[in-house]
C-alpha cells in the first residue's frame, strides 16, 4: 500500500514539474515573440516611411552601425571600457556598502549619528557632483568609476542595514545570554539570515552601477557606450545611439543574469 502512495506521489509529481516546464517554455517564447514583433514593427514602419527613420532610426540601420563597428574593431574597445568600469564600480559599491552597514550595525551611536547624513547623500542628485569629482580624480576612468560607486553605494548600505535592522531580537538576546560577543552574532546570525537581502541589494546595484557608468562617461569620456552615445547625439547619428542603447540593455540583462545564478547558487 505505501508503494503505490508514493509511487503515485512520483507519478503526479512528475506531472507538476512537466507542467512547470511547459509553462517557463510558454512565458520564454512569448517574451522572445514580444521582442521579435515589436524590432518588425519597426522595421516596416520605418521601410514604409510611417515614421521618419532619421529620427527614430530603424533596426536595419541599427544592424548597419553595429556591423561597422565590429569590422572597424571599435566595438570591442568601447564594450569592454563600459564593461570593466561597471564592473569595478558595482563590486566595489557592493562591498563598500556591505562594510559600512556591518559597522552602522555593530556600533549604534554610530548609526544615530550618521543616519541624517546617509538618507540627505541618497535624496542628492550625483550628477551635481560631477565637476566635483572630476577635479578630485581626473578626467579620466577613474571619475567614471567613482560615479558609479556613489551612484550604488548609499542605496547598498540602506538596504543592507535595513536587513540588519530586521534580524529577530528574541535570537540576539538568546545569544547574548549565551555569552556571544558582537562578531559571533554577526557571523552565526546578522549575515547568515541577510544572505537572500544581499542578493537583492546585488541585483538593484547591477542597474544602479550601468547607470553611475553611463552618467560618468556623458561627463568625462573618450570611449565606452556612453561615449558613443554622446558623439552619436552630437553628429545626429541617431543609428549609432539606439545600437549602443540596445548594447547596452543586452550587457545589462546579462549581468543581471549572472547575479541570479549567484543567487541560486547561494540559495542551494
Amino acid at each position: 500500500m505505501k508503494k503505490k502512495q508514493n509511487l503515485a506521489f512520483s507519478l503526479e509529481h512528475a506531472r507538476y514539474l512537466k507542467k512547470e516546464r511547459r509553462r517557463t517554455l510558454f512565458v520564454v517564447l512569448m517574451q522572445i515573440l514580444i521582442l521579435v514583433q515589436f524590432f518588425l514593427v519597426w522595421e516596416l514602419l520605418a521601410r514604409f516611411e510611417i515614421i521618419d527613420s532619421f529620427i527614430f532610426s530603424s533596426p536595419s540601420k541599427m544592424w548597419a552601425s553595429f556591423s561597422s563597428l565590429s569590422r572597424s574593431g571599435d566595438l570591442m574597445r568601447h564594450v569592454s571600457a563600459t564593461l570593466i568600469e561597471t564592473v569595478i564600480g558595482f563590486i566595489s559599491a557592493t562591498a563598500i556598502g556591505l562594510v559600512i552597514a556591518v559597522l552602522l550595525w555593530l556600533f549604534e551611536p554610530l548609526r544615530r549619528i550618521l543616519e541624517p547624513y546617509i538618507v540627505v547623500l541618497n535624496a542628492l542628485p550625483k550628477i551635481a557632483l560631477g565637476p566635483i569629482i572630476i577635479i578630485w580624480v581626473g578626467a579620466g576612468k577613474g571619475a567614471i568609476i567613482v560615479m558609479a560607486i556613489l551612484i550604488s553605494v548609499i542605496i547598498t548600505i540602506i538596504h543592507i542595514l535595513n536587513g540588519f535592522l530586521s534580524v529577530d531580537k528574541d535570537k540576539i538576546l538568546l545569544m547574548r545570554t549565551l555569552s556571544a560577543n558582537k562578531a559571533q552574532i554577526l557571523f552565526k546570525l546578522a549575515l547568515p539570515s541577510n544572505v537572500g537581502n544581499i542578493v537583492a541589494a546585488l541585483k538593484v546595484n547591477v542597474g544602479m552601477a550601468w547607470v553611475g557608468t553611463i552618467m560618468g562617461e556623458y561627463l568625462v569620456s573618450r570611449e565606452g557606450l556612453g561615449y558613443l552615445i554622446v558623439y552619436g547625439g552630437q553628429v545626429f547619428n541617431l543609428s549609432l545611439v539606439m545600437c549602443s542603447t540596445v548594447i547596452l540593455t543586452v550587457l545589462a540583462a546579462l549581468m543581471y543574469f549572472v547575479v541570479l545564478i549567484v543567487e541560486k547558487i547561494v540559495s542551494r
